[in-house]
């Protein structure tokens, strides 16, 4: 699967995609610069829009979260939390940010406001981490204070740590309910996403000091975590919220083909690697299955790959034809997706600014009604969708 590959080609093809936005290895500019270059209109099958260009300061963006006094906060994979305010990037990252694993897919990766953030400036950092025995997802909490982290504390661990650099997960979303759902890749050990006691190929869910939620479905279960909420996962890469059933939702990428948007139902196997749609990187047979009794099969897969990578629901007024859409970044196809549903029913899809951004690692909806996006590269650019 192109984009998160399981070998050493991952960083030679995040240079080649680098070239598209303006060339691999090129230095970081060191001083604040408003870029705010409008692209042509473009025409999607009901909307013409535009694609601005906000930021190519960035190197390797992750993730990005919109705090309420207008700035955004943006992941760099390498280890920095760069502020962007006012139309222009903040030259110094935020201090305090933890030591990460930064090898291969493993750094700084996601970020995500506390419910109540404007009371209690809380937030929370996803990351490889480095440990003893190699390297975990974990994640973080701490408060923001202008420019800085304060207060941090690590409070979960998708143990048990495991050597390499593939498959951390690490997208954060919270619910209705001010509970947390974490996504678990399982480490590139397949084995490890069908064990009870193991979080690898798992998305737990927590409460905000990351103590398991208490009504999880293998609470009290001999032999496995309490912080499961749903396993038999690869390497899940997207988790929004439905807007309106308040319900979960996730993709994850599978080897070649069989990348899944999946609707989470508590308790519930997805599969991986006894069912599945893909096939190893060689060619070989993963399973002779894509679907098994008492397991969930996914609403939508894909073949071949698409490396779909986070995941937002429409609900601004913007784009009144794209409410209610699923957008996600398709990392290996070079274009933003927007999924058509209809309730939990996948009905369609289309394919945005094709060509035009590589390895989109990051789509959300600002709180102004527009969508803006990260590419994953060493010259890494913030955009922003606008109607034309």
């Amino acid at each position: 699967m192109v984009g998160e590959t399981p070998s050493g080609s991952s960083r030679s093809v995040l240079a080649r995609r680098a070239v598209l936005v303006g060339g691999a290895g090129l230095p970081l500019v060191g001083a604040a610069a408003i870029i705010r270059a409008q692209g042509p209109s473009l025409r999607s099958g009901e909307v013409s829009y535009r694609l601005v260009t906000l930021s190519h300061e960035l190197e390797q963006p992750w993730a990005i979260a919109f705090l309420p006094d207008g700035e955004m906060l943006i992941t760099e994979r390498p280890g920095r939390l760069r502020r962007f305010a006012a139309g222009q990037l903040d030259a110094t990252p935020v201090s305090g940010v933890p030591k990460v694993y930064a090898n291969s897919q493993g750094g700084l990766l996601d970020i995500a406001l506390h419910p109540d953030f404007v009371r209690n400036r809380l937030l929370y950092l996803s990351l490889a981490a480095p440990v003893e025995g190699g390297a975990l997802t974990r994640v973080v909490r701490a408060r923001y204070e202008k420019g800085a982290l304060l207060d941090l504390q690590p409070i979960f661990d998708a143990v048990p740590a495991v050597s390499g650099g593939l498959h951390f997960g690490s997208r954060i979303a919270f619910d209705r309910s001010g509970l947390m759902y974490v996504t678990c890749g399982e480490r590139y050990r397949r084995e490890r996403a069908q064990k009870l006691d193991d979080l690898g190929g798992k998305i737990v869910r927590l409460r905000d000091d990351g103590t398991p939620a208490p009504d999880n479905p293998f609470v009290g279960r001999a032999g496995a975590r309490p912080e499961i909420f749903t396993w038999g996962h690869r390497n899940p890469q997207g988790l929004a919220m439905h807007p309106g059933t308040g319900r979960m939702w996730s993709v994850e990428h599978g080897p070649r083909g069989g990348d899944e948007l999946n609707l989470l139902q508590p308790g519930a196997n997805y599969g991986w690697p006894l069912a599945t749609h893909g096939i190893d990187y060689d060619g070989s047979k993963i399973s002779d299955h894509t679907s098994l009794p008492g397991m969930q099969d996914p609403v939508r897969f894909w073949v071949p790959s698409i490396s779909p990578c986070s995941l937002c629901f429409y609900t601004g007024d913007k784009f009144p034809a794209w409410r209610g859409s699923l957008f996600t970044g398709a990392l290996s196809n070079n274009a933003l997706f927007r999924i058509r549903l209809d309730g939990e029913r996948w009905v369609g899809e289309e394919r945005l600014v094709v060509d035009r951004l590589p390895y989109i690692r990051d789509v959300r909806q600002g709180p102004d009604g527009l969508l803006y996006l990260v590419t994953h590269a060493d010259r890494g650019g913030l955009f922003r969708l606008e109607p034309a």
